[in-house]
């Protein structure tokens, strides 16, 4: 049996995965409320797929509770946060589910942490409390979760996947455990080598989105249309710039790379700048609203309508939202009314002037920043009739009334 310690974003979908391919899974979350809801039969964030995933895995006979369970195999996919000051790993989630753990798992276990962690978290939090419970027995495995919100049915089938252990062996029956339902490669290697991957995949991205960022700034200045010059540099055969946008959200890329700066402050000079760039975007499109505003004759922010607060597009995640970003530097540097904001894929009140349909949101608004390309809007600017369009993730198309960053 395996216990899957983490309900959340990628503990459940990573849970209802193996259920529904014949591996015996119980859930377990201390939060009841949502342990509640899945018994209920609920899923507990909108994605696509997940309901037909969830409707197989509980036909499997998958269960839910708050208790940890006596089994063979432990999965923990809890939140990493880092912190904002000294950018290091918080590792206190996974240390408080680990030494629960401990506190149930039979002799012979296997401990797999699929959070997302620096290199040598295990080294330093996790195996000095099993070595402090004198559970050397305890197989210990790190296999980094890779999917994406909005797309994470099907990348928990068909992206590669690593596992990192001290004993191959156990690396060997942990990737067997995960092809019951992963097409992808299986890569099984060392627990620190596994760590550092997934931590380096993310900073990679992270790096190549601020050079588009820094290259929107440039262009900018110089007078050049950054989407043209990337759709021309783009092909080159060896060249493949993302695009810029409004700033990056979400658990991965915001957050997994301040662990290297955290742990490597003196060396991780160009990922530390690459992330200050992505960083500085919210309050970039917020200045360049702010000219827009001035160029339509636009005195009061509560003209002014934001839509989207999800960090991407057509799922309901607002971590590290760009979105929630830009309403903090609006608070902070501009006064004259508070911008109206809405999300058709966010039910909940997650912020204040927050609507909740169309009609509402653009009732007397003059200008729209448009900080996430939801399928509802993208490609449509006759959805804002002749209101000014800040655009900074490019989807509104071209206008004399689209302002693009």
């Amino acid at each position: 049996m395996v216990n899957v310690i983490g309900l959340g974003y990628i503990g459940l979908p990573t849970a209802l995965m193996m259920a529904s391919h014949g591996v015996e899974v119980v859930g377990t979350d201390y939060n009841e409320g949502l342990v509640a809801t899945l018994n209920a039969g609920r899923i507990t964030f909108k994605e696509e797929g997940l309901d037909d995933l969830f409707e197989a895995a509980v036909a499997s006979g998958i269960t839910f509770t708050t208790e940890y369970q006596a089994c063979d195999t432990y999965i923990v996919s809890v939140p990493t946060p880092y912190d904002k000051v000294d950018k290091k790993i918080d590792p206190r989630y996974v240390v408080e589910a680990v030494r629960t753990v401990l506190g149930v798992a039979p002799e012979g276990a296997t401990l797999v942490i699929e959070s997302t962690i620096s290199p040598n978290t295990i080294d330093r939090f996790v195996r000095p409390l099993l070595e402090g419970a004198g559970r050397a027995d305890v197989g210990l495995v790190h296999a980094p979760e890779r999917i994406i919100p909005g797309n994470m049915v099907y990348e928990l089938v068909h992206n590669n996947r690593t596992i990192g252990a001290d004993d191959p062996a156990v690396g060997e029956r942990v990737a067997a455990l995960y092809a019951s339902f992963c097409e992808g490669e299986i890569s099984v290697t060392d627990i620190r080598t596994a760590e550092m991957t997934k931590v380096v995949e993310n900073t990679f991205r992270a790096v190549n989105i601020a050079f588009a960022n820094e290259l929107a700034k440039v262009c900018r200045i110089g007078g050049m249309d950054v989407y043209e010059v990337i759709r021309i540099a783009n092909k080159h055969p060896r060249v493949n710039i993302l695009q810029p946008g409004p700033g990056v959200g979400g658990h991965c890329i915001p957050v997994d790379p301040w662990f290297l700066v955290g742990d490597y402050p003196e060396t991780a000079n160009f990922i530390r700048l690459a992330l200050q760039t992505n960083a500085s975007m919210p309050e970039y499109v917020l200045r360049r609203a702010h000219e827009a505003m001035a160029e339509r004759g636009i005195a009061d922010l509560a003209r002014v309508g934001v839509y989207g607060l999800t960090y991407k597009e057509d799922v309901d995640d607002v971590r590290e939202s760009p979105t929630l970003q830009l309403l903090e530097a609006q608070a902070e540097h501009l006064s004259g009314g508070a911008m109206r904001v809405y999300d058709p894929w966010v039910e909940a009140d997650v912020v204040p002037n927050q609507v909740h349909s169309m009609g509402e949101f653009l009732d007397g608004l003059e200008m729209v920043i448009v900080m996430v390309g939801h399928s509802q809007v993208k490609g449509r600017p006759e959805l804002f009739g002749d209101r000014a369009i800040v655009d900074p993730r490019n989807v509104m198309g071209d206008g004399e009334n689209v302002y693009k960053l």
